[in-house]
Parts: C-alpha cells; sequence; structure tokens
C-alpha cells in the first residue's frame, strides 16, 4: 500500500473477498468455515486435496476485493451490487474476527481496506477455487431483483393458459366447429404418407 509492504504470508490462502448487498451473517459464518476447512493441500504422503490450512498450519492473507461484484453492463463494469463501503468495512473486520476465532489469529493476515494495492500472489498449481454460498439457504426476501424477474419469467412459461385466452379458443370453436383446440390431440400425425 503506498510503496509499503503491509502483510505477507508464507504458504497458506489468499483469499480475495468480494461483499455483495445481499450478504449476511449466515454467508459469513459459512465462508469461514469454507476458507479453514477446505482441502486444497497434499498429506505428508504426497496425496494431493486432502489437507485444510488448518490442518497444514499454513497462514490466510484476506483482501477485501468489492471488482469481484461486478456485473458487465456492455463492457462497462457496473458494482452496484457490491456493499457500500462503510457497511462493507464492518462486514469485512467481522470476517476477519470471524477467521480469527475459528483458527490461531497470528496466522490471519490482511490488507488495507479501501486501499489501492498491489497484490503479489504466487500461484501454486495454479489452484484457484471461487467459494459461493448454497443457493438452497438464500432467504427469498434476500433475493436480487434480477434473480425476482429471473424467477417471474420461470413462473410465466410455465403457466396455464389465462383465462382470457381460453375463452378467446372457445370463441374461435364456436365460430369454426371444425376448428381443434388441441384437447381432443392432434390427429395429422396418423394420416398416412
Amino acid at each position: 500500500v503506498g510503496g509499503e509492504q503491509i502483510s505477507s504470508i508464507g504458504r497458506g490462502l489468499c483469499v480475495l473477498l468480494g461483499i455483495s448487498l445481499e450478504d449476511t451473517q449466515r454467508e459469513l459464518e459459512h465462508m469461514v468455515r469454507k476458507i479453514l476447512n477446505l482441502r486444497v493441500f497434499e498429506d505428508e504422503s504426497g496425496k494431493h486435496w486432502s489437507k485444510s490450512v488448518m490442518d497444514k498450519q499454513y497462514e490466510v492473507l484476506c483482501v477485501s476485493q468489492f471488482t469481484l461484484q461486478c456485473i458487465l453492463k456492455g463492457n462497462k463494469p457496473d458494482y452496484h451490487m457490491a456493499m457500500p463501503t462503510e457497511q462493507a468495512e464492518s462486514f469485512y473486520n467481522n470476517f476477519l474476527e470471524q477467521l480469527r476465532k475459528a483458527y490461531k489469529p497470528e496466522l490471519i493476515k490482511d490488507g488495507k481496506f479501501g486501499a489501492y494495492m498491489q497484490v503479489h500472489i504466487q500461484n501454486d498449481g495454479p489452484v484457484t477455487i471461487e467459494l459461493e454460498s448454497p443457493a438452497a439457504t438464500v432467504d427469498p426476501k434476500q433475493l436480487t431483483k434480477l434473480e425476482k424477474q429471473q424467477q417471474r419469467k420461470e413462473k410465466t412459461r410455465t403457466k396455464v393458459p389465462s383465462e382470457s385466452s381460453r375463452e378467446r379458443n372457445a370463441s374461435r370453436n364456436k365460430d369454426d366447429p371444425s376448428a381443434s383446440s388441441g384437447a381432443e390431440g392432434d390427429v395429422s400425425s396418423e394420416r398416412e404418407p
């Protein structure tokens, strides 16, 4: 930050944390558990994907990164889904506090919230894993506008015909007795070639 090194770790995890408007204590707790228990390290015999950062007594470096909440509008990034700075800073500090309570506080490091930082990562493997809270635990009250709109669209696609469309079909059938509503089945497939 500003040309000065403020934090560093040896072996461990670099966590880039994007905090969303919808994030709650539930998501925070889920992320803390996942980060500390994610099995991405090898065991003593060299078997991959066997040990967590806690199993290996490795360090964790956390960097708050609102740009992970980016939604592209054409080629322009839009960050309206990121939690506002004042709330996000409190959320981020709570996240760090929970990590330190669940693990060894001296092994949890962080950057400087809201600062322009140069982050140097030696990505071993390279292995990068995106973690998100499970969709099944989302409170319907916390859905974004886009998710609510998508759900409405899906419901609309699966709806039965409205009363007005039924009435239109019925009036067409009255005008043309040979017209089929489709309820009796389509006999065109039964014709011989």
